[in-house]
């Protein structure tokens, strides 16, 4: 018989992120811009068991819910995570996260050349998603790939 244990306290209210690829909860936390004033409460679990995927990462942000603008950011980094809105201390919805089709302002082009990396040019980058997973997205502009170490990076 084992004993079992309560690793990450339970939120009342929020969101909890699951299934982050492990090693990438820090990169959430960059792009949702965590913590912040206004979160009160933001816990990170890092690379704990998982018997689905092996090892992974747990964000848990007591009282705010993701907007989808944030889940399509959240999906770039962990494109197999799930999101599960709390209310009471009961899960009321699950999803899993969706990878758009387009995504904008999240990362930037590595093509040096490209038009959205010149200052004096106010373009906001545009990627579209060649591949979901691992993610893979082509600029909209100059038609460079970027693959997901090439994102990973400009998280770190």
């Amino acid at each position: 018989m084992t004993k079992s244990e309560l690793k990450i306290r339970a939120i009342e209210n929020g969101t909890v992120i699951d299934h982050i690829t492990a090693n990438k909860a820090l990169h959430i936390l960059k792009i949702l811009d965590l913590p912040d004033d206004e979160t009160t409460n933001v816990t990170v679990a890092m690379n704990v068991s998982s018997g689905e995927i092996g090892r992974k990462d747990i964000v848990k942000i007591e009282n705010r819910e993701l907007d989808p603008s944030e889940l399509n950011q959240v999906a770039l980094i962990a494109p197999k995570a799930t999101i599960n809105i709390i209310r009471d201390f009961k899960p009321i919805k699950k999803d899993k996260i969706v990878l758009p089709k387009k995504i904008s302002s999240i990362i930037k082009c590595t093509n040096p050349k490209c038009i959205t990396n010149f200052e004096n040019e106010p373009i906001t980058p545009i990627f579209n998603v060649i591949k979901e997973y691992p993610p893979v997205v082509r600029c909209h502009y100059c038609e460079k790939l970027i693959k997901t170490e090439d994102i990973d990076k400009q998280f770190e």
